[in-house]
């Protein structure tokens, strides 16, 4: 069956699949979403909360409903898995979401194997890679939302670091989408103006070595925010919505989305969040950027975890197919 593009699907309706649908909602990027979850109550709650809005909104049908209901869907977004707690890292999520995902795979694959499989759950690149393992979809229509979150985070600290609009501010942070994520500051640039010249250049601030503080707060902004009311979603979803964007409108933007590499910066079988092309047949091509010396290291170290992971979930036969 031939996707409508209209249409996409989210499995999960805890915070993140929550909202996440209720911001596509307002972006008329789709015309029909259905929601599935394994509480099939609390999905129609919420198809039922967003639906009572809609006339504010433009003509939108969402409603909840079961696997069958994804066969035409363009894009399937997983939110669903279990939450990260407080003093949790995203990693320790891991072997539970992978038992997760094989019975969420596996139910999609019965009823679509033309769209575009959009992971967002934690550890989101292991998921990914999972995802793509299970699902036996081709790499480029499986994407994890990756570290593009993280990247505008960092874009919004600079930006309100140096006063200017965050949407000036061009750099990536790459790697897991986690602990060992890394940020690119040897490119990075403010509308083209080199970050190091604009620091020395700005007489308020003083070097881009002053910046590097910020790299933290990113890193571990997704921790507080936990902390402080159990569970991100707002910023997130705003994520989602930006790569589903990308997809239906054919884009061609580049973003740091989580992607297979098959021999890019020199890795294979795995899946970590690395700039690349999305458009309408979702990774168009995985963009390899210089780095400098240093974060090379740092992108080795980062990928090497991943790795060990992968391997550790291999030798426990959580990667095989049931």
């Amino acid at each position: 069956m031939a996707v409508n593009i209209q249409k996409c699907a989210i499995i999960g309706c805890g915070f993140v699949g929550a909202t996440t649908a209720y911001t596509l909602t307002q972006s008329e990027l789709f015309s029909e979403i259905v929601l599935i979850d394994i509480d099939r109550k609390k999905a129609e709650g919420e198809a039922m909360d967003i639906v009572h809005g809609l006339p504010f909104l433009s003509p939108i049908k969402i409603y909840a409903g079961d696997y069958s209901d994804l066969s035409d869907a363009a894009i399937i977004i997983i939110t669903a898995g279990a939450n990260q707690k407080p003093g949790q890292t995203r990693t320790d999520l891991v072997k539970t979401n992978v038992k997760i995902f094989h019975s969420i795979v596996d139910n999609v694959v019965k009823y679509n194997r033309e769209g575009i499989l959009l992971v967002v759950t934690n550890p989101v690149d292991i998921l990914t890679y999972v995802t793509w393992r299970v699902s036996g979809f081709p790499s480029n229509r499986v994407i994890g939302s990756g570290t593009v979150l993280d990247t505008a985070r960092m874009k919004q600290l600079v930006g309100q670091q140096l006063g200017v609009d965050a949407r000036n501010v061009h750099t990536f942070i790459i790697g897991e989408h986690g602990d060992s994520e890394l940020a690119v500051w040897s490119s990075a640039n403010i509308s083209g103006i080199d970050l190091d010249t604009y620091c020395a250049e700005s007489a308020s601030f003083g070097t881009i070595e002053s910046l590097h503080g910020i790299y933290d707060e990113v890193k571990n902004s997704a921790y507080r925010i936990i902390e402080a009311k159990g569970a991100t979603y707002y910023a997130v979803a705003q994520a989602v919505k930006r790569i589903c964007t990308a997809i239906i409108r054919n884009e061609r933007t580049i973003m740091p989305v989580s992607a297979y590499l098959d021999g890019e910066y020199g890795f294979r079988e795995l899946c970590m969040s690395m700039p690349s092309i999305v458009g309408r047949d979702g990774i168009k091509k995985v963009i390899e950027i210089k780095l400098d010396e240093k974060e090379r290291s740092y992108l080795e170290s980062s990928a090497k975890k991943l790795s060990s992971i992968i391997k550790e979930l291999e030798e426990d036969g959580l990667l095989d197919k049931n």
